[in-house]
């Protein structure tokens, strides 16, 4: 037990001592926020920990030249009116204020190595930071209303994301929301799909309704939403039409194949006798029994109903706005009916398992070709599904 106990805080020193590397490491590389990080962790989970008076030191040194760089930064901003510059300079001010925010629970903070209380400038950045908040709202407002009167899809994406950076900064900026709606709109492709049916066959309106149902597809994503009926106000930027162009129904078949079955079963017993006729009894005083085997056989007719259809076309992407095709994939889907069942002759017992669940099944009525083809929904859907999602149109 004492052997463990010095064991564990063996490593305990170790570890600390590696962290105090760790934090001067990211010191020497000026990434100063990242050690203030390591030091108040350090130091608010033990303050009686032997390399804490370290970590202190590390962390006034660190608060130090983050502060110092970040005021030297300012200055030379505030000397600029770019959108870049009011952006940098508003996150700047955030950034201040968090590590303040980040040390102020630690205070008041005594370094046990030197015995004097730890030293933060702290500011009062309230309005240095409501001023940087309103230029930079201003800015991403000016930003977002350019982009819009563009009046392109894609920049009418570009503003969205500076209309919602505009919400994070200012929730109540005026207008905002109104815009974020018209950039949302603008910036979305609607899609209009129609469906041909050139073959032959009338299409089942089930079907129809089935195919053109986008609400089950779960296409739609942020900034593509998929329609088929056309809405009023809405400008459709490109098309998508199913062409179903075959459509052909196999005849129905009806099969049969015959099979032997032989079987050698126990029916019974018999007692074994000894050579005077009388029953032999074992070592437990049981009369001792002897299986009857017998050899059975039957005949069993496998009976299979097929019908099938197979469908065939395309999915052509059409340009709205230019009247031309941009794209095309084929689609085709085979729908199977198959129904098989079993009859059988003679003893049942030669019969085998996949044999007697056979025979537990009927003749079915064939399935119409509009029922064929409603049953074949699913997989032209599904294959459908599989051809929009991999070909998006920007």
């Amino acid at each position: 037990m004492k052997q463990l106990t010095l064991i564990l805080t063996y490593l305990l020193v170790v570890s600390a001592c590696n962290s105090v590397k760790r934090n001067q490491k990211m010191l020497l590389q000026g990434n100063y926020d990242e050690a203030i990080e390591l030091a108040v962790k350090k130091i608010s989970n033990d303050r009686n920990d032997k390399q804490v008076g370290q970590h202190i030191l590390l962390l006034e040194e660190a608060y130090a030249k983050a502060v110092s760089d970040d005021n030297r930064r300012i200055s030379y901003l505030q000397k600029l009116n770019t959108p870049e510059a009011i952006r940098e300079r508003y996150y700047i001010y955030r950034r201040l204020v968090q590590r303040q925010d980040r040390i102020r629970p630690l205070l008041p903070l005594t370094n046990p190595i030197t015995g004097q209380q730890a030293y933060f400038s702290m500011a009062d950045y309230t309005n240095a930071l409501v001023q940087a908040q309103g230029d930079f709202a201003d800015a991403l407002f000016t930003e977002a209303n350019g982009l819009m009167q563009k009046n392109t899809v894609l920049d009418y994406r570009d503003a969205y994301e500076v209309l919602e950076e505009l919400k994070s900064v200012q929730s109540n900026y005026p207008d905002v929301d109104r815009l974020l709606d018209d950039a949302r709109f603008y910036g979305t492709d609607f899609v209009l799909v129609t469906l041909n049916n050139r073959s032959n066959v009338i299409m089942p309106r089930g079907l129809e309704q089935e195919l053109l149902n986008f609400n089950t597809f779960n296409l739609d994503n942020f900034w593509t939403e998929y329609h088929s009926e056309r809405q009023r106000d809405v400008t459709y930027h490109f098309g998508i039409v199913l062409n179903f162009r075959d459509i052909a129904f196999s005849p129905e078949r009806v099969g049969e194949r015959e099979f032997k079955r032989s079987k050698t079963i126990i029916d019974g017993f018999r007692y074994k006798l000894d050579r005077n006729g009388n029953k032999i009894k074992d070592e437990d005083g049981n009369y001792i029994k002897i299986d009857i085997e017998k050899d059975v056989t039957a005949r069993i007719t496998y009976t299979t109903q097929t019908k099938s259809v197979l469908v065939g076309g395309d999915v052509t992407y059409r340009d709205l706005q230019s009247g031309r095709n941009i794209d095309k994939h084929p689609l085709s889907s085979e729908f199977v009916f198959e129904n098989v069942f079993a009859r059988f002759r003679g003893d049942e017992r030669a019969l085998t398992d996949e044999d007697r669940r056979m025979v537990r099944n009927e003749f079915i009525r064939f399935p119409t070709n509009a029922q064929m083809l409603l049953d074949a929904g699913d997989d032209i859907k599904a294959r459908l599904k599989g051809i929009l999602k991999e070909n998006s149109f920007r």
